[in-house]
């Protein structure tokens, strides 16, 4: 029997496993190569440089459609063949397309390996699943796949892309709400990255079961078509895959500030008493939500008359007291003649179905209901449109729930269809298409003025249209360490704009882990408070007078920071680069940062690391990486590569400042919509090193600055020449800073903190 079909003892009768054989022949037409076996048809293409695809099929879909990708490959290639091998060179990359058997192995333009197929098992069918094994290399690590439990090493770990509804998931629990098939591969002081671009049910195992030999990847259907990134630093990789997929666009200024939310707030006048309450005890805030109950018997696109009888009046009182309000959206359309939603879509044929014709049923909030069919563009179109209901009001947030998509007892049948395909081929993708739907609607509504839409199930290429939140977590330390784990791998994956329920969606939690959770939110890119029906009111002033001015120095905290973090996803919608960064971005291969101690901490833009700490914890073991570094809180001076242990106290989360870190503030402010003083203070910390901080500003509420209507200008430090440098301006926007205020850390006897100067367009230079 060939190499290529056989049969294992034990499979049942007829489970053939098919082994990619010999290549027969191969052929290179308008940019693929395409490369034949008896078994299969494999296809290669170059996006660019440091980006490879490969696409192996025994049955191509012509249309190649991909929800993810958004660039097109290059025209054409040049390729090299011996009797052995196919050899296709870039400037960064060798791909070696081993003929008998064939096998995919990449390397450096320099020779060294970077990735290879087993040698023995290579691509495989097991009927439809497809499973690609690959060379598992000694000490190799692997991080990313986004929204997956367990340690941020992922070597030694399985796990399952089947986006799921988990209102209980533990520490462990896997798959959860999202897929994310793209993970980074370090080893040998090299990187390299792979995305498995396939809406199956998909697999990624990293040696968890293999004796150290292989690692594997694959999915129950469709093809094995994957993209190799082979730059060099992760950094470099993230922002490849983001060039590759998308990356996400400036958010609304506003829904970077504090957000409150509760499952839920029964009426018009609870929502408006608890904004009250935040402007009368002058917390900053910017955002109020409303759950499911603000519907009419939990009808998408409709208002409860009894409880909020006049929207529009309630939104305007929230505009004066400079509130945003986000209101939630669930898929299901529920099954009532009248409700103008549910007869549109039976109109229309809008709803997915049974392969007979019939509108699939399933139960979710309103009862018996049907699911638009994402994957058309009129359905997408339509639901857009429906939008209307909640932005006539003023509503201009939209938070997309229930979307996996979630039905009572989660197992939608298999034999559903949307459009022409599947269930199990389209689960993964069906939030992010609803989250487009979403996002390309109510652009499209509210003209100029910049939605926020957030989704809780997700697919590669998600950035472009959503940001996203962790789903139901539960209020316990290890939840609020798992959070920040949940944050860093989606961060890696494209998505900048996160967020998970501070203080757990469910459970109660202490007062203590209460303060300690809101003190980690102010550096989370999403800040939301929330909570589950029958739980403790989470609200600031909930805690005790003393932790409530605990928790209100804290988001001041915000506040203080939002125009480093303003800049910070302007640098995201640049490169791909998240907000919060795992330290394995920067320290790839030191062992320190994927320590089950030190994994949890992170850089909060370019400057901060932040080190999470359980509550109950006063003090902590925080390992500092390469470089040299100052506590926020006192400057305290630290050198880097040491493990230090640091004061904790409710009161001072550890947080730390990179010598030489830029970091532009201002003064507190109650909302994003708030003037402030008018003085930009630009914060510097001594080093040894010059460093740079882009920043940048706009009217954080339009898309005037597609239009170049925007300001932005470096700020260097040179600490050889001793001087602070501002470049001219680029932009035509005006900036909300009149002035400037130099405060200098670490810099022994100079006052120049008690200057405030003219923020002038052009260059300023101010000697130290």
């Amino acid at each position: 029997m060939p190499l290529s079909t056989f049969i294992y003892s034990g499979y049942p009768t007829g489970m053939n496993l098919e082994i990619a054989g010999n290549v027969q022949g191969f052929k290179q037409q308008d940019g693929i190569l395409t490369i034949k076996t008896a078994e299969a048809e494999a296809r290669v293409y170059i996006y660019s440089p440091t980006i490879i695809r490969v696409s192996i099929s025994k049955n191509f879909n012509p249309d190649d459609p991909s929800f993810a990708v958004i660039r097109q490959p290059l025209a054409d290639f040049d390729f090299d063949e011996s009797s052995v091998n196919i050899d296709i060179t870039t400037p960064a990359l060798r791909l070696s397309i081993q003929k008998s058997p064939l096998r995919f192995n990449f390397f450096t333009a320099g020779g060294i390996s970077l990735s290879e197929d087993d040698a023995r098992f290579g691509t495989n069918w097991q009927g439809e699943r497809v499973i690609c094994y690959r060379r598992l290399f000694e000490g190799e690590r692997f991080i990313g796949l986004g929204e997956k439990t367990g340690n941020l090493d992922r070597r030694g770990a399985a796990y399952v892309n089947w986006n799921t509804d988990a209102p209980n998931h533990t520490p462990e629990s896997d798959p959860l709400y999202k897929t994310f098939p793209f993970f980074i591969g370090l080893h040998s002081g090299l990187t390299y990255g792979l995305f498995l671009d396939n809406t199956h049910k998909s697999y990624f195992d990293f040696g968890a079961s293999t004796d150290e030999e292989t690692s594997w990847f694959g999915a129950d259907g469709g093809d094995l078509n994957y993209y190799f990134f082979g730059a060099q630093g992760v950094a470099k990789i993230i922002e490849d895959y983001t060039w590759l997929t998308g990356r996400m666009e400036m958010p609304p200024l506003w829904s970077l500030g504090y957000q409150q939310c509760r499952w839920s707030y029964m009426s018009a006048d609870e929502v408006l008493n608890i904004a009250q309450t935040f402007r009368k005890k002058q917390i900053p805030a910017d955002v109020m939500y409303c759950d499911i109950d603000y519907m009419d018997d939990f009808k998408i696109f409709t208002w409860n008359k009894k409880t909020f009888p006049k929207p529009k009046q309630m939104l305007d009182k929230l505009k004066e007291m400079d509130f945003r309000l986000v209101t939630i959206v669930d898929p299901g359309i529920k099954v009532e003649e009248g409700y103008k939603e549910y007869d549109e879509g039976i109109e229309q044929d809008y709803f997915a179905k049974y392969p007979d014709g019939e509108n699939y049923t399933g139960y979710v909030w309103p009862g018996r209901c049907h699911f638009p069919d994402f994957f058309r563009e009129e359905v997408r179109e339509w639901w857009g449109a429906a939008f209307t209901a909640l932005t006539q009001p003023g509503v201009e947030g939209f938070w997309n729930d229930m979307n996996e998509p979630a039905a009572w007892g989660q197992n939608i049948p298999w034999i559903v269809k949307f459009g022409d395909k599947f269930m199990p081929e389209v689960r993964n993708a069906y939030g992010m298409q609803m989250a487009r739907a979403t996002y390309d609607g109510t652009r499209k509504i509210m003209g100029n003025k910049r939605p926020f839409v957030l989704t809780r199930a997700a697919y590669s290429g998600t950035q472009r249209y959503s940001a996203v939140w962790t789903g139901d977590n539960t209020g316990t330390d290890a939840h609020m360490l798992l959070g920040q784990r949940l944050v860093n791998s989606l961060g890696i994956t494209g998505m900048s704009f996160i967020g998970v329920d501070i203080g757990g969606f469910s459970g109660n939690p202490t007062s203590e882990l209460m303060v300690r959770w809101n003190s980690l939110g102010v550096y989370t890119p999403m800040f939301r408070n929330h909570a589950i029906q029958g739980s403790k009111m989470r609200e600031p002033w909930e805690w005790g007078k003393g932790n409530e001015q605990i928790i209100k120095k804290d988001i001041e905290q915000r506040y203080k920071i939002l125009p480093y973090l303003y800049s910070s996803f302007y640098q995201s919608t640049q490169t791909g680069l998240p907000v919060s960064r795992t330290l394995a971005i920067e320290h790839s291969f030191d062992g320190n940062v994927f320590d089950e101690r030190f994994q949890n901490e992170f850089m909060f833009g370019d400057a901060m690391l932040v080190a999470p700490v359980e509550s109950t914890k006063l003090t902590e073991d925080v390992y500092l990486p390469r470089g040299s570094w100052y506590r926020l809180s006192s400057d305290r001076f630290y050198e880097g590569e040491q493990i230090v242990n640091v004061q904790a106290p409710l009161t001072d989360l550890p947080v730390f400042v990179r010598a030489g870190g830029i970091i532009p503030m201002q003064s507190v402010v109650q909302s994003t919509n708030e003037k402030g003083d008018g003085i930009l203070q630009v914060h510097v910390w001594n080093g040894r090193e010059a460093n740079s901080f882009v920043y940048y500003e706009d009217d954080g509420v339009s898309y005037d600055y597609e239009q170049d209507i925007y300001y932005k200008r470096t700020i260097a430090f040179n600490p050889i020449e001793k001087t602070i440098n501002l470049s001219s301006v680029e932009g035509s926007f005006k900036s909300r800073f009149m002035q400037l205020r130099f405060v200098l850390h670490g810099f022994d006897g100079v006052k120049l903190q008690e200057e405030i100067i003219e923020n002038k367009s052009g260059e300023i230079e101010v000697k130290l």
